[in-house]
């Protein structure tokens, strides 16, 4: 009984070795399945700079707003999401990074969607339609499928109409596009800074006239000089709002989805209901396993003298 015993616990322990030495060595596994695969994009034009939305009861702007929900979908993501992030301005996405792990990556992901500012903006229209065709080449470029979350006001620049609206017929990337809202449905006037990122005033009726209130190139700090022109008065502000039925047009458009960018449970819970869009190789973290069959081995070397003490114990 006492050799039978010990060869027990010899057993036991070498085993709980050997899963001690399984969460050091090979703490993971491979292994291919279906993951959501976010693209989150952000309108970074200058109407994005009104400020009609509220965080802890205080106004900040759509960007910011926008910045808040992105960070959201990415803090409320399990371990195998995979995110990227791209930003539109004028008739095109740029993509900032590649689709990373949220979990392995989550610092550098927020990092990057805190630093999203108007500055980053190339020119200063916006043309959503052509927005969708220069996203449709960003997927191409993914070389993945993803779910791409298209946050704007869906205020142009110039306003689309019949002749400058693109035809959107022939995009193949619709059930992957959701145009997530984000803006105020009352008019608001919207903040004009200058090249220092300095609040000048707000932007002017007449900049309507020169493709809207997103029309400057920003890249020419010598418009400034010192300071850009502003609205004189507060009636001869531009005033621009969330288009969420331009919005809604043009998901139809393309057999896409809409949603209003409100930071509440419904909408991460919404974004989290859609269908996995890719299928990639994770890596499995096993070391909370291996360390629990590890525990589990030494304890069972005190079974026996447990069932013995079970056994004989006075009546």
């Amino acid at each position: 009984m006492a050799k039978l015993k010990e060869n027990y616990e010899t057993v036991l322990y070498l085993c709980a070795v050997a899963f001690l030495m399984l969460a050091l060595i090979k703490p993971e596994i491979q292994l291919k399945q279906e993951v959501h695969n976010y693209l989150l994009i952000a309108d970074v034009s200058q109407s994005m700079n009104a400020e009609d939305l509220k965080l802890n009861n205080l106004p900040v702007s759509r960007l910011a707003y926008t910045q808040h929900l992105m960070r959201g979908i990415v803090n409320t993501s399990g371990c195998g999401t995979y995110v990227s992030v791209g930003a539109f301005a004028a008739e095109n996405v740029a993509l900032l990074f590649m689709p990373l792990e949220v979990c392995a990556n989550l610092d550098i992901i927020n990092d990057t969607i805190d630093h999203l500012q108007w500055r980053m903006s190339w020119s200063g229209n916006s043309r959503i339609t052509f927005g969708i065709k220069a996203a449709e080449a960003t997927f191409d470029y993914l070389n993945s499928p993803a779910q791409m979350l298209f946050f704007t006001d869906g205020d142009e620049a110039p306003k689309a109409n019949s002749i400058n609206k693109l035809d959107l017929s022939g995009v193949r990337i619709g059930k992957n596009v959701i145009f997530v809202g984000v803006g105020g449905h009352a008019p608001a006037p919207i903040k004009r800074f200058n090249a220092n990122n300095e609040f000048v005033g707000y932007w002017g009726t007449d900049a309507a006239a020169d493709a809207g209130a997103v029309g400057a190139n920003y890249a020419d700090a010598s418009k400034d000089d010192p300071d850009p022109v502003v609205a004189y008065s507060e009636y001869d502000r531009y005033l621009s709002k969330q288009e969420a039925d331009y919005l809604k047009s043009l998901a139809n458009d393309i057999k896409g989805q809409y949603i209003e960018g409100l930071d509440k449970p419904e909408f991460y819970q919404f974004l989290q209901s859609q269908a996995p869009a890719a299928n990639f190789i994770t890596a499995y973290s096993l070391r909370w396993l291996y360390l629990l069959l590890a525990a589990l081995a030494v304890l069972g070397t005190y079974i026996p003298d447990l069932l013995y003490r079970l056994k004989h114990r006075n009546p």
